[in-house]
C-alpha cells in the first residue's frame, strides 16, 4: 500500500486546481485519486463527509478538507519562489476570502444563469467585475501580479477562479476592454509549465 499522501481530486474544480498548484509547486509526491462526481468513493466520503474536492489524506493520517489548507500545508513544507512570503499573509487572504464567497457566489450564478432567472447572465458577469474583478485589474495595472512582481499564494489561489469566469463566455473575456491586464495575467498564469503539469489527464498527474 502507498504511504504518499492521498489527493483525492476533480480536474476542472477550481478548488481541486489550486490545492494541486501548490503540491506541485512545493515538489511534494502524492496518489491522487480522480473523483467522479456523480459517484463519489466511500473512502473519500468517510475521510470527509462534505463529499467535495480537494481533501488531501496525510500519511499520518491528517485530513484536509479545505483546498486553502491544503495550499498553506504544502507551502509550510517547501515554498521554492516565496508565494507565503510576496506579501502579508492577512492581506492575501483577505482577498482570497472576497474570492471565495461573494465573487464565487456571482460566478456560480453567471455560469448557470438559467438557474437564477432573477437576473440575466451578463447583470451577474457585470456585478462580478464591478465588486471583484474591477479590483484585481486596478492592481495589476500597477503591478504584474496581485500583490507585487511575483506569483503569491494568493495570485495562485485566485487563478483557477478567474479561469473559470473567462471561460464561461471568452469570446467577451478575451474582447473586453474593461480587463486588459487581468487577461494578461490570467494567460501568464495559465502560460506556467506548473499550470499545465497540474492540468494534466488524470492517469498522469500522480507525481512521484
Amino acid at each position: 500500500m502507498s504511504t504518499l499522501p492521498l489527493l483525492f481530486s476533480y480536474r476542472r474544480c477550481p478548488y481541486a486546481i489550486r490545492a494541486r498548484l501548490a503540491l506541485w509547486q512545493a515538489g511534494l509526491a502524492v496518489q491522487v485519486q480522480e473523483v467522479s462526481l456523480r459517484d463519489k468513493p466511500a473512502e473519500l466520503l468517510r475521510l470527509s463527509p462534505k463529499g467535495t474536492v480537494p481533501v488531501l489524506c496525510l500519511a499520518d493520517g491528517m485530513v484536509l478538507e479545505q483546498s486553502l489548507d491544503i495550499m498553506r500545508w504544502a507551502l509550510a513544507q517547501h515554498d521554492p519562489d516565496g508565494w507565503l512570503q510576496a506579501a502579508p499573509l492577512e492581506a492575501m487572504l483577505a482577498l482570497i476570502a472576497q474570492n471565495d464567497g461573494p465573487f464565487k457566489q456571482l460566478l456560480d450564478r453567471y455560469k448557470y444563469a438559467e438557474r437564477h432567472p432573477e437576473r440575466t447572465a451578463s447583470e451577474w458577469r457585470d456585478e462580478a467585475v464591478r465588486t471583484h474583478l474591477a479590483d484585481l485589474e486596478a492592481r495589476l495595472q500597477r503591478q504584474p501580479c496581485l500583490f507585487g512582481p511575483h506569483w503569491s499564494l494568493a495570485d495562485m489561489a485566485l487563478l483557477p477562479f478567474v479561469r473559470q469566469f473567462a471561460q464561461v463566455d471568452r469570446a467577451w473575456f478575451d474582447a473586453t476592454p474593461a480587463l486588459p491586464a487581468l487577461r494578461a495575467w490570467l494567460q501568464r498564469g495559465l502560460d506556467l509549465p506548473l499550470f499545465a503539469n497540474v492540468m494534466a489527464k488524470p492517469e498522469r498527474s500522480a507525481q512521484g
